[in-house]
Formats: structure tokens, sequence, C-alpha cells
């Protein structure tokens, strides 16, 4: 049986993932600050912070003494703050920093001696990450992030490259999440959590045999 592990498992997209997951049978590492409500035994949450090393390091003795290796992880823990550049403090864009690049930086390295030659790395990133894409005001702090979790994604596929793994950037569109509905109240995403999750679980299972250090956008909207 494989093993994922799935950041951001409390509600929305990684929730979803959650449930996908476990219907496909995999043994599910869940993590997030806030507990994840999927009673099953394939399912073994952690509470987790992203941005505490003590977390991370926690996690890694899990691993090496109950699953050993793993086959998929899943980046999709983030952090939006819908403000403007010159209202944003340097606490905020760090705060922003930290749970989008820092801690998948921290987590990705802890993890590694855990990753196979074919495991995956998934990062969920935006598409107001990639360049030429259309922005939006307020979102300096997220798309920049982003942007920098997409190139730190081309690196690292050159640095795999000869023993793995193998990883990838989800550049997402709009989806209907509680994230998405805190920073953009009343807006109306044209993707619902549970689609985006069966994607995402589509490309784990084919995508890394054709892709590997790519950026991909994933959206209904035109760039």
């Amino acid at each position: 049986m494989k093993n994922v592990i799935i950041t951001g498992t409390s509600s929305g997209l990684g929730f979803e993932l959650v449930k996908k997951f476990n219907a496909e049978n995999y043994n599910i590492i869940s993590l997030s600050r806030s507990p994840c409500l999927i009673k099953s035994n394939l399912v073994e949450h952690f509470n987790f912070d992203i941005t505490d090393s003590k977390s991370i390091s926690e996690l890694q003795k899990l691993i090496q003494l109950k699953y050993k290796t793993i086959d998929i992880l899943i980046n999709n823990a983030g952090m939006l703050i819908n403000k403007p550049f010159v209202e944003l403090s340097k606490e905020e864009f760090i705060s922003v920093y930290d749970v989008n690049f820092f801690g998948v930086i921290e987590l990705i390295r802890e993890i590694l001696p855990f990753l196979k030659s074919k495991s995956q790395i998934i990062n969920v990133s935006s598409i107001g990450g990639i360049n030429g894409t259309s922005k939006f005001k307020g979102l300096s702090a997220y798309s920049s992030s982003k942007g920098a979790l997409n190139i730190l994604t081309e690196v690292l596929a050159e640095e795999f490259k000869d023993n793995g793994p193998i990883i990838n950037s989800l550049c997402l569109g709009s989806v209907q999440t509680k994230m998405l509905e805190q920073a953009f109240p009343g807006y109306k995403a044209q993707v619902q959590p549970k689609e985006m999750a069966n994607f995402i679980y589509d490309f784990s299972q084919t995508g890394g045999k054709v892709f590997n250090g790519k950026i991909i956008p994933v959206s209904l909207l035109g760039t």
C-alpha cells in the first residue's frame, strides 16, 4: 500500500484530497493545525505547523518508525492575505512566505530521505505565481511567494533528476475554499474543491511519467 503526505487538510482542497486518497486506499498522513474530521483506519492526522521546525522533526520520527517510505508529498497548505502592498507590514509578508515557501523548503528537506526515485512532490501553487499571467491587487505577498515556489520547483527538479524524486508545481486558478472566501468575500469560483482534488489525484497517478520540474497552469480562466 502506498503512502501519501498531504498538508493543509482541515478544510477545502486538502480535506477533499484526504477523502479522495482514502477512497483509493492510500495510507494518508494528514497535516494541519486544525483537526481533519475524516475518520478512517487509513488516515493518521498529525497536528502540524509547517512553520515550526519541531513539528517537522516529530513528523520525520513518525515516518521513520511507521511508514519508512513516502510515495507522494502534496504541499497544499497555504496562506493568503488580501491587502494593498503599501498597507502590508513586513511581519505579514514574512508570515505568508513562512507558510507558502520557507515551510515547504523545510518539509521537503526533512522528508527527502524517505522519498524514492519514483516518488512525487506536488507543490500546489497559483496561476498568479507564473510570469506573464493576470495579477490581482492585494496579492503581492501571496503571488510572489508562489512565484518563488515555482522557481524552487524548477531548481529542485534539476538537483533531483539523477535519483529522484519527481517534482512539479500545479498552479491553480480560483477554487471555492475557505481561504478564498475569507480573502475575497462574496466571490464565487468556477471550481469546487472536490473537482480540483480529483484532478490532483489523477495527476499524481500519471503526471510524474511525463512531467518533471514543470510549472503547470490549472485554470479555466485565460492568462
